[in-house]
């Protein structure tokens, strides 16, 4: 799994791609003395969200854009090591009926992982982009608005840490392809469409609106592009402002066609899609009662590589994410500890024979911190209960995959596998997972009884798909209902590909 396996060291290069709807962007940078520098920046624009239809396909020249794009994004961080580079898709992604048939090639060009990444994980890390970027002052609340090709997120966050965060299906791309798919601009059809996004702001707004702000910062290009036009048109000096934004809406408005808008400060990338970013900035504006909105360069490409210098550390987003699930759903911690622990002791004396790396030793960990969640909802079928919480959460430092490979290793801890439980994972993430879900299955068995006991003997190796397990034969004749279980536990195995064998000593 991508992710940033081990502490950064001095002089070491990380990357971070963002595929938006819109534009793919990657940064460069080298960590030096607890510092990012920024090496080398690529941008191109791709409109992905352009040839997505209805149905969630993506067009023919869409794909072939974002091949190529990737081709050569790959070329530049061909050196830098698998687990130093972060690739994350976002909106047009997520709409995809069947995403692994764009993500497959797209891998492929790119030469690296690409994880899928939610809306509200999108906004977390837009948000720790800005912060760093621009640190808030101390003890303030700052207002955060990205809109992208595809989706708007919204942040309020203190410091470097996101409060409330929410993610819209409205962008610069979606709302002009929703509102003027024939080109044509007029003032009804504008007021129409405003109320309409208005409306699907509003079921946030009360809430963001109570809880206030101190400051407010745009990032992304849309953000960007509107600042410059205000400044062009001298109504501010680079700052979006309650008053500027319909002196820009009627000029935009009387070019009466989008292939004829001429707004000054306005790039010619840019001017098919400003209709619609510009609809939902007004209407944002309007929801949250906004006077001055600032624009900062930052954006989420910068808050990935933040966040890639937290992973593997005390800081990792991940720990802290899970351990308020287990806080929230009210998890018996000692006996995930237990589970966690033995799970682990596994892993260590199979990892080797297994290919598994430090990442897949992570996941396996947090998904025995969470293997009980479901018991919250029902003692019946937890596991089940448990999978889609873990799958459809917005659990922050997760992709969606990486929410799938933990979902699955809860689904498939006890009773039967079903034969489906890995088909929305990549290939490249199968074997692990399964090797893994064998590994929780393991401990979660073995630790049935809850026992605070340790186990004086287990040993575990392979050889390709045959795992032996070796216990004290005296341990395991002293637990008859342990025994019983690993006699039926081989059969089980066999659906993960596995041979399991049980030896004492």
């Amino acid at each position: 799994m991508p992710g940033m396996a081990t502490p950064l060291q001095d002089g070491e290069l990380v990357a971070a791609i963002d595929l938006g709807s819109n534009s793919f962007h990657m940064v460069v940078a080298q960590y030096l003395l607890g510092q990012l520098r920024v090496v080398d920046r690529l941008r191109e624009t791709v409109r992905l969200g352009e040839g997505l239809d209805a149905r969630g396909t993506l067009s023919r020249e869409a794909r072939a854009r974002a091949f190529d794009c990737l081709s050569r994004f790959g070329q530049r961080i061909r050196d830098i090591p698998p687990h130093r580079v972060r690739a994350l898709a976002t909106n047009t992604v997520r709409r995809l009926a069947v995403p692994q048939a764009f993500l497959m090639p797209a891998e492929s060009a790119l030469g690296h992982a690409i994880e899928v990444v939610s809306g509200r994980e999108e906004a977390r890390l837009v948000y720790l982009g800005v912060a760093h970027a621009q640190p808030p002052a101390p003890g303030k609340l700052r207002l955060v608005i990205d809109i992208g090709g595809g989706s708007t997120e919204f942040i309020i966050g203190s410091g470097l840490d996101p409060l409330e965060r929410e993610s819209l299906q409205a962008g610069s791309i979606a709302t002009t392809r929703r509102f003027f798919a024939d080109g044509r601009l007029d003032r009804g059809r504008w007021e129409d469409a405003r109320t309409e996004v208005l409306a699907e702001f509003q079921q946030f707004a009360v809430h963001f609106r109570a809880r206030g702000w101190d400051d407010a910062i745009g990032s992304s290009g849309t953000a960007k592009a509107i600042g410059a036009i205000c400044a062009a048109m001298g109504l501010t000096k680079g700052a979006i402002t309650a008053a500027a934004l319909p002196r820009v809406r009627d000029a935009l408005l009387a070019a009466r066609r989008i292939d004829a808008i001429d707004l000054p400060g306005l790039n010619d990338e840019r001017r098919p899609i400003i209709a619609g970013g510009l609809l939902v900035m007004e209407a944002a504006f309007q929801a949250l009662g906004l006077e001055r909105l600032m624009t900062s360069k930052a954006a989420m490409r910068e808050g990935v590589l933040h966040d890639m210098v937290g992973r593997g550390g005390a800081d990792d987003p991940r720990d802290a994410a899970v351990d308020a699930m287990v806080q929230r759903y009210g998890i018996d911690r000692e006996q995930a500890l237990r589970v966690e622990a033995t799970a682990l002791r596994l892993f260590d004396q199979l990892a080797g024979a297994w290919l598994l790396d430090h990442d897949d030793r992570l996941l396996l960990a947090r998904a025995a911190r969470l293997h009980e969640l479901g018991l919250t909802i029902a003692h019946s079928q937890y596991h089940v209960h448990g999978a889609y919480v873990v799958e459809h959460s917005d659990i922050a430092g997760f992709s969606r995959q990486q929410q799938q490979y933990l979902a699955a290793l809860v689904r498939t801890q006890r009773r039967k596998i079903p034969k489906h439980a890995f088909d929305v994972l990549p290939d490249r993430l199968l074997r692990a997972a399964r090797h893994n879900a064998a590994l929780l299955r393991l401990a979660v068995l073995i630790h049935r009884g809850h026992e605070a006991d340790p186990i004086p003997l287990l040993e575990a190796r392979a050889e390709g798909e045959v795992l032996e397990l070796g216990f004290q034969e005296r341990w395991l004749q002293a637990r008859p209902l342990l025994r019983a279980d690993l006699e039926d536990e081989p059969a089980a195995m066999r659906a993960l590909g596995l041979e399991l064998r049980i030896r004492t000593r």
